[in-house]
């Protein structure tokens, strides 16, 4: 299924968050963009280096208002436990959504269902909701915080600036395209 500039699907779910547990909805992620990082598996292998090192860019994240909700498709209480285990895990200050239906997962359409876990997807919703950036990776291969938060600035930059869109591998401070007809086969 296509995702892009489509709503992030409805849900209520419970999180683990800043050592508490609390409800989150999809009306609560709106108002600020959002990343949605889905993974397999908690006490799992590639995922702990995935999960550090988007906490490690989070404080990044969060002075372009940007919010990461981490998913799975285990309890909240298992995250709590994995937190408390792990010490990359600890590091985390961002949402983990527990996601014990598979309901979040099937919404994002990356849920095997064989296995009752999340492919690795990431997703970047603009403060409406609607679904500007869509990743999915097999579950070998990890993936990069430092390039999400060069495609959320690209995102931002193209969602502030109409009419202009950034060129491959594009980063805040150079130069954007504005289409039109004087660009076609000069490029």
């Amino acid at each position: 299924m296509v995702m892009i500039n489509k709503s992030i699907p409805e849900f209520t779910t419970e999180a683990f968050h800043n050592g508490e547990f609390k409800t989150v909805s999809s009306e609560d992620v709106k108002g600020k963009w959002s990343i949605f990082l889905f993974y397999p598996a908690d006490f799992t292998f590639v995922c702990p280096t995935e999960l550090e090192d988007m906490a490690n860019h989070y404080e990044e994240l969060q002075g372009l208002g940007v919010e990461v909700y981490a998913v799975s498709t285990d309890s909240h209480f298992v995250h709590k436990a994995w937190h408390d285990a792990s010490d990359a895990i600890g590091k985390i200050n961002y949402p983990m959504l527990g996601d014990t239906t598979g309901a979040i997962t099937r919404g994002f359409d990356v849920m095997i269902e064989e296995a009752g876990q999340a492919l690795r997807g990431t997703f970047l919703a603009n403060p409406e909701g609607i679904i500007k950036v869509a990743e999915i990776h097999d579950l070998g291969i990890g993936r990069s915080a430092k390039d999400m938060v060069r495609k959320v600035k690209a995102a931002q930059y193209v969602a502030a600036n109409d009419g202009e869109v950034c060129p491959a591998a594009w980063e805040e401070g150079q130069a954007t395209l504005t289409p039109s007809l004087d660009l076609v086969g000069k490029i």
